[in-house]
């Protein structure tokens, strides 16, 4: 317990993503019914269909696809962030129902990230970091035994949490929101924890929909970059990056 690191899984998505959306692409210019739209399309092979449908920006066929993750090893601070791409379903852990006492914990501590930047620092930062957390448990343990203890007092002791306090949550885009999702976060502007897990998540979902997301990542893989005289300055090594992983 303690420390604690990412961890995505893509636990369910829509069985045959591709050849769904090629169908609902057809659908629309088609004058076949739908059993023999159904039974025409199961012939075909989907990737060049999406390519040029999508291609010509009619991306609202990609929607039918949805894809459930389910993540742990990241902070509230992330999941401040990520709830704001509102064509998501999530499911979150509770702090109310699930609380953080040292007795849950083998070492004494609630599970916390630790910034990259602060282990940087070296051993000595990251200890004072480990004390400072091991200090609010002992503040959070105090206020549950002070409000009786039990679900009521989680509900309110929790307020002493840092950000840094690890949850776990599931989530569902379907496969628009998530280009839309890669765009912004797999961008070197976005913050290191988000950036990691769009990452991760865009491994995932290539494996099972390649035609979806061929292009997928930051904006500047398609172009310039958006950002202007904000950009990371390292658009370059952004991009041969990405490409690698296309690749």
């Amino acid at each position: 317990m303690g420390r604690k690191t990412l961890k995505v899984t893509l636990v369910q998505h829509t069985a045959e993503p591709e050849r769904l959306a090629a169908l609902a692409g057809r659908r629309c210019y088609s004058g076949l019914d739908n059993a023999n739209l159904v039974r025409e399309a199961g012939d075909r092979d989907p990737a060049k269909f999406i390519s040029k449908v999508v291609g010509m920006g009619h991306v609202t066929i990609i929607e039918h696809a949805s894809f459930t993750f389910a993540v742990e090893g990241v902070s509230r601070s992330l999941l401040a962030q990520i709830t704001r791409h509102r064509l998501a379903s999530f499911s979150v852990q509770s702090q109310r129902y699930v609380g953080e006492t040292a007795s849950r914990n083998a070492d004494g501590v609630f599970d916390y990230i630790l910034p990259p930047r602060i282990t940087a620092l070296g051993s000595e930062k990251t200890a004072e970091f480990a004390w400072q957390m091991a200090q609010i448990q002992e503040w959070y343990d105090g206020w549950v035994r002070d409000l009786g203890g039990g679900r009521d007092a989680f509900e309110d002791a929790r307020f002493v949490l840092p950000n840094a306090a690890e949850t776990k949550f599931m989530l569902t885009m379907n496969a628009r929101e998530l280009l839309h999702f890669f765009t912004l976060r797999c961008c070197d502007r976005a913050q290191w924890e988000i950036q990691a897990l769009a990452d991760e998540m865009l491994s995932l979902v290539k494996g099972v929909a390649p035609t979806f997301f061929t292009k997928a990542g930051p904006a500047c893989l398609r172009g310039p970059c958006p950002e202007g005289d904000l950009n990371c300055g390292r658009m370059k090594e952004v991009r041969e990056r990405y490409r690698a992983v296309a690749d």
